[in-house]
């Protein structure tokens, strides 16, 4: 089950299918895994206040992922994205909101599965994990730019 929670209106100002989107995307990301998803689509100051209580960064970021713990089963954790970091990316990327919160749920959802980026290889690993899995939801290769 996924879980979708809209505090911030501008989501849906700005996306009004935001939680179909989401929906499409988490379950995209999770294929045959079971298990609940919560998705917060909140603002930047929520975002920025977790940020520096859970990683010590005092600043507002795009989307932060929370895996539970095995106990929490089926529960797999938590996804909070950032309104105008989020908003802000798009533009600068010349993509559509839409399309990038596609992305970064599909990255979310990964993390919860236990997909990371620490190193190089994993990096690319993960990101082709994405690409994938965005195809199948008719989403363009978010790291196209980035390799011109």
């Amino acid at each position: 089950m996924i879980e979708i929670e809209i505090e911030a209106e501008a989501w849906t100002g700005a996306v009004p299918e935001a939680e179909a989107v989401v929906s499409r995307a988490a379950e995209a990301a999770l294929g045959s895994v079971a298990g609940d998803v919560v998705v917060l689509l909140t603002d930047d100051a929520a975002v920025r206040d977790l940020n520096a209580r859970f990683r010590d960064k005092d600043r507002p970021t795009n989307v932060l992922s929370f895996p539970a713990p095995e106990n929490a089963a089926p529960h797999l954790g938590d996804i909070v994205l950032a309104y105008g970091v989020c908003a802000a990316e798009a533009e600068a990327q010349g993509k559509t909101l839409s399309d990038h919160l596609s992305h970064l749920v599909v990255h979310g959802v990964l993390h919860l599965l236990g997909r990371d980026h620490e190193d190089d290889a994993e990096a690319e690993e993960m990101e082709a994990e994405e690409r994938e899995i965005l195809a199948e939801i008719g989403v363009a290769d978010p790291y196209a730019a980035e390799q011109d």
